[in-house]
């Protein structure tokens, strides 16, 4: 968060989603109250180190490492908060003071703190424990809202995949000595997990859909969640079709297995240091983005995800049910879970950040990696564009047959001129198929066309198809992509 983001936020004062906390060198004890009913409703965000009034009071710089360690370690334990939470609190500087600031998402589960319930409303955060409208109301909302929560009572243990659970308690055993995963029997572990639950509404109980997508067998996957898929597609010398794919339809552990050995079989993976230590930028960013594309989905929308690798970049698409619209960015945005129950066993993998890092990091190395910041696009279709190193770098594998208007070693900024006039016939009319660009750029001979200004296009992801599983498709359209309209504007600023 920025200092001018906290300024704002600050002068707007307290409210269903804000709350100060004039700490300095201790944490109140009822801070956990507030992050709790946080989590129970709308999330939020608390600014440790502010008066009720908004008014930057600063904590004492000795005190702000213990501060920070004290918040993580306690949202860890389960006898403080439960079911636990990963987040951490960032450190802003404002009019001189240290403040810290935590973005609290709202949760799909039902949280207590020292084993109460608490809600928020205007007025503050209130103990709902011995109100059971109340409380049954909570739980249905989070059934309701979230539908990795959804109950499949006729799933059987005999049905999930053993060796799965196993990797993830082998897992959390390396981690941590004591972790709570770690003795648990397979059906203790889910109920931990919050991976078997209770339907407050019915009585049943049973998997989630969020364990079966986890630890199914490919049969009971499907039969959860029948259109599930994760299309991988390498297309750089074949851009109607694809140069290699993998059509994925398992558990969300091996489809994450899968997925990133495609994107290391297909992107390289350049020299970096970070101070004397070399590190792996592809595994540092595609480990963020291939999390991403598994954890923040929203399975009941038939739309398949997709990772698509091309010439000179790499996107995803996963269908969303969007908390806001438009691009991120690290400095301006309030991270919100989409699956928490499925992000949690992520990050006990150690395949995802805490909130709100992940994108962090993905920024900070991105840039390292491919010269350009990454393109976050938060719509009903959530898209993720992140620049490779340079062209000919990645493993790829030697084009079918080569046409005479495909030129695979042609960069698509030596054609840089046409290409925008493309995007800007784009930006004016819309959708538009070939022959109607054609006739609006004024472009009889079609080689021509597609060698200059369709393909490299396409091939920079610039543009993309309006049906992109009929490239061939009479019905085909053109229209431009986030990084299209992101190039178009970044143009028209250096004017």
């Amino acid at each position: 968060m920025t200092p001018e983001h906290l300024a704002r936020l600050l002068q707007g004062g307290e409210g269903m989603t804000v709350e100060f906390k004039r700490d300095r060198d201790a944490l109140n004890r009822d801070i956990y109250e507030t992050i709790c009913a946080f989590l129970n409703q709308r999330g939020g965000t608390l600014v440790m180190g502010a008066a009720d009034d908004g008014t930057p009071s600063g904590i004492a710089p000795e005190a702000v490492a213990q501060l920070r360690k004290d918040l993580v370690n306690t949202l860890h334990n389960t006898q403080k908060i439960n079911p636990p939470m990963q987040l951490a609190p960032e450190q802003v500087e404002l009019d001189g003071q240290i403040l810290l600031v935590l973005s609290v998402p709202e949760s799909s589960q039902v949280h207590s703190c020292n084993n109460r319930v608490f809600s928020r409303n205007e007025d503050g955060d209130f103990d709902i424990s011995g109100h059971s409208q109340l409380l049954g109301e909570l739980y249905l909302r989070k059934q309701v809202s979230y539908s990795e929560n959804r109950i499949f009572p006729f799933i059987r243990l005999d049905d999930l995949r053993s060796d799965l659970i196993e990797r993830v308690r082998h897992n959390v055993r390396l981690q941590r000595s004591g972790h709570p995963w770690a003795e648990l029997d397979d059906l203790e572990l889910l109920k931990s997990a919050r991976l078997y639950q209770r339907d407050y509404q019915t009585g049943e109980e049973g998997v989630s859909m969020a364990g079966a997508l986890l630890f199914g067998r490919d049969e009971v996957v499907l039969g959860v969640v029948p259109h599930h898929r994760t299309d991988a597609i390498l297309r750089v010398h074949d851009l109607d079709r694809y140069d290699d794919r993998d059509d994925i339809r398992t558990n969300l552990i091996e489809s994450y297995d899968r997925l990133m050995a495609f994107v290391n079989k297909h992107v390289a993976d350049p020299f970096y240091l970070e101070g004397t230590q070399r590190v792996s930028l592809r595994e540092r960013i595609f480990r963020e983005v291939v999390a991403n594309l598994l954890i923040h989905r929203e399975y009941l929308n038939p739309f398949p995800a997709k990772l698509i690798i091309q010439r000179d970049r790499v996107t995803t698409e996963n269908s969303n049910n969007p908390h806001g619209m438009g691009l991120l960015r690290p400095d301006d945005f309030a991270p919100s879970p989409k699956n928490p129950a499925i992000a949690r066993v992520f990050r006990e993998l150690q395949w995802a950040e805490e909130l709100g890092s992940g994108v962090r990091n993905l920024f900070k190395y991105a840039r390292a990696f491919g010269g350009q910041d990454p393109i976050l696009n938060e719509e009903s279709i959530f898209r993720v564009t992140v620049m490779l190193p340079q062209l000919g770098t990645a493993a790829q594998p030697e084009p079918r047959a080569e046409s005479p208007t495909q030129s695979p070693t042609q960069s698509p900024t030596q054609s840089s001129e046409q290409v925008e006039r493309l995007l800007r016939v784009l930006a004016t009319h819309g959708n538009l198929s070939a022959a109607q660009l054609r006739q609006l750029l004024e472009i009889r001979h079609r080689p021509t066309f597609r060698q200059n200004y369709l393909d490299p296009a396409l091939a920079a992801g610039l543009i993309e198809y309006s049906l992109p599983d009929k490239p061939s498709s009479r019905l085909q359209q053109y229209r431009l992509t986030p990084a299209g309209q992101a190039h178009l504007k970044q143009q028209d600023t250096s004017l």
